[in-house]
């Protein structure tokens, strides 16, 4: 009798797939987790290899990469269309190899080691570019940029819709920065500039005549279909304002900052007379006007109620308004604006000294339907107005920094809030019991809570904030500057099984060593995910962090770690030993605030939640690595 036939062996190793079937899978995914599949065997490799050659984007943001670890990740790429990089490790040199004829989207940010050529070459290459965003260009000491870069870039980009220009333009001779405007393509919707003075912005909307042109002459018009407006300048003032809202009759939303360097004259400042200019053609849907306070104390002193009252009769279709340093607006422009905009969902007010709790008192009477709402430095309202706020029950966004009489009747209010996503008290009264409140109304979506400088909270505000299933969806948590948090409250949020991404605990002198090993060791769901989720982490003036701490910050400890922040000065040998062994780890040990730049995209940090340092590993030479070995280091990483 013969034999039966040998069993057919099972084919379960990844290299038996299809790898049509790998490619299309991957394709669904961003690049940082195309190369983390990519390190974990040959076939992963291999098609990942393939695939980069083919995908239509490429964003990698949380890393800056050099230009030898550049070229494995683009490969020529006809299909190419969006590309964003951090450039804070290339130069001129790389630009041949960045521009792509077929972008259509394009995010270089920290150029400061570009030149010009930057500009020109955009200009000569990428004849089809719709979304430009430019950040620190020439910014470096020895790099320069010309006027002909700029007028080369606007002459050779004739599909622009949106042009963001994130470094200083008033290096550029005026004339010739107005001259090359005129050549700005007809179809640009979207312009915002890093730093313009406000002259330069009045005679780029009205260039001047020529010598031999009369004044009957038709001037031809400068950005005619330009919707959004977002500039920084030296002073806000009735000229340009009154420029800006002539000349711009499409515009729908118009974002102005100045940083005065002393006190305004009447001819540099705004006034009554300006402010009534504004939404003269009608449009506007979104307006913020906002003197900062970062070099010197300087207020908008030439405004009043009547101001806003002639502002207000021609915004009732605002949808946003955003006020800063109106030191002489009182209730009454506020209420104004309350009850005059009825479509408002998103209001911020810095600096409203005059600002109480009248405004809010008959809120409820009106039709608004507020989703953001930011009060900061108004130091006059109290736990009552949060409570009249509190009645828009689709608040998501909540800030209230700096108003130091709101206490813990101000948290039993948010407390039930559905809805409420971000929630940011720094300096305000509240104290443990308070942060209890926020867990024991319906508020259960909670995703951002700052409470920097809470003196009165203590270690007991973790156990307040997360008892039992209360606020379980918190991803990111700011208690820095508490002088009664220690690490035995830091044990408690490890306890807790949180999966924090972010955590701030900066200028807390009782946050030791401890701390740091309970969040290296902290286990958040063993079914799901192995170690510490965190991404950010700013330990800054810390007082009992020691070397031994700067041990668990290497590999496997912190695997998803990518911003650090540290006193240098007390472990300098110790950051530059970190720096060197994790070198796509940004280790800050200056004070500077840590987290992501405003050209991150929430929504790509919680679509990479499982990436790990697989990448990393890839980028640092894994394609010399045998499969055995990468196995190992994975197994290594999420221990």
């Amino acid at each position: 009798m013969a034999s039966p036939p040998d069993p057919i062996p099972l084919l379960t190793g990844m290299e038996h797939l299809p790898s049509a079937l790998i490619a299309t899978i991957m394709t669904k995914l961003d690049i940082r987790s195309i190369q983390s599949l990519a390190s974990t065997c040959k076939t992963f490799r291999s098609c990942a290899a393939h695939i980069l050659s083919f995908v239509p984007t490429f964003h990698l943001f949380d890393i800056a990469p050099s230009m030898d670890l550049l070229i494995p990740l683009l490969p020529p790429n006809p299909y190419l269309r969006s590309l964003k990089v951090d450039c804070t490790r290339l130069d001129d040199s790389s630009l041949d190899y960045l521009i792509r004829p077929s972008l259509q989207e394009l995010c270089l940010y920290n150029c400061a080691d570009c030149s010009g050529k930057l500009l020109s070459l955009l200009g000569r290459q990428c004849k089809d570019l719709r979304f430009l965003y430019l950040s620190s260009v020439a910014e470096k000491r020895g790099r320069s940029i010309d006027v002909l870069d700029l007028e080369e870039l606007l002459n050779g980009c004739s599909h622009l819709e949106t042009l963001i220009l994130m470094f200083d333009v008033s290096i550029f001779l005026r004339h010739n920065f107005a001259r090359v405007w005129a050549l700005a393509t007809g179809k640009l919707l979207s312009l915002e500039i890093g730093y313009i003075s406000s002259v330069m912005v009045t005679e780029l909307l009205s260039p001047a005549l020529g010598p031999h042109q009369s004044s009957n002459h038709l001037r031809p018009s400068i950005l005619p279909n330009l919707q959004k407006l977002c500039l920084s300048v030296d002073y806000i003032t009735d000229t340009m304002v009154s420029t800006i809202s002539k000349c711009l009759i499409c515009l729908t939303h118009l974002d102005l900052r100045d940083s005065p360097i002393m006190e305004p004259r009447m001819a540099f400042d705004l006034t009554n007379s300006g402010l009534q200019q504004i939404n003269i053609h009608g449009k506007l849907k979104h307006l913020s006007l906002v003197r900062s306070q970062e070099i010197v104390p300087t207020y908008f002193k030439r405004v009043n109620d009547l101001g806003i009252l002639l502002m207000a009769d021609k915004c009732s279709a605002m949808e946003s308004i955003c006020l800063g340093g109106f030191c002489q607006v009182t209730d009454t422009g506020y209420k104004t604006i309350l009850h005059s905009c009825s479509k408002l969902y998103k209001l911020r007010v810095f600096h409203g000294t005059h600002l109480t709790d009248l405004v809010f008192h008959d809120i409820s009477a009106t039709s608004l339907s507020l989703t953001h709402v930011s009060l900061r430095w108004c130091n006059l309202l109290t736990n009552l107005a949060v409570a009249r706020l509190a009645t828009n029950g689709n608040l998501s966004i909540l800030d209230l920094r700096d108003c130091r009489n709101l206490g813990d009747e101000a948290l039993r209010a948010i407390g039930f809030l559905p809805k409420l996503k971000t929630l940011l008290i720094d300096g305000c009264d509240i104290s443990d019991v308070g942060l209890s409140y926020l867990g024991k109304g319906s508020t259960n979506s909670l995703v951002s809570l700052s409470v920097r400088g809470c003196k009165r909270l203590t270690d007991r505000c973790i156990s307040s904030l997360f008892d039992g299933s209360s606020n379980k969806e918190i991803r990111e948590l700011d208690l820095s500057n508490l002088p009664n948090i220690s690490d035995a409250g830091v044990l408690l949020l490890a306890k807790t099984r949180i999966p924090i991404f972010e955590l701030r605990m900066r200028r807390c002198p009782l946050i030791g060593d401890t701390s740091v090993m309970a969040l290296a060791s902290m286990q958040v769901d063993e079914t799901v995910w192995h170690g510490s989720r965190l991404r950010l982490l700013d330990l800054y003036n810390c007082g009992g962090i020691t070397q031994l701490a700067f041990r668990w910050f290497k590999k496997p400890y912190f695997p998803r770690l990518r911003w650090l922040g540290v006193t240098g000065s007390v472990n300098r040998d110790m950051v530059d030993a970190l720096a060197r062994s994790r070198p796509f780890l940004h280790v800050a040990c200056r004070g500077e605030e840590l987290g992501t730049d405003q050209w991150d995209d929430l929504d790509d940090v919680y679509m990479q939640d499982e990436e790990v340092d697989e990448f990393e590993q890839w980028l640092l030479g894994a394609e010399n690595v045998s499969d055995d070995e990468m196995e190992d280091d994975v197994e290594l990483e999420v221990e």
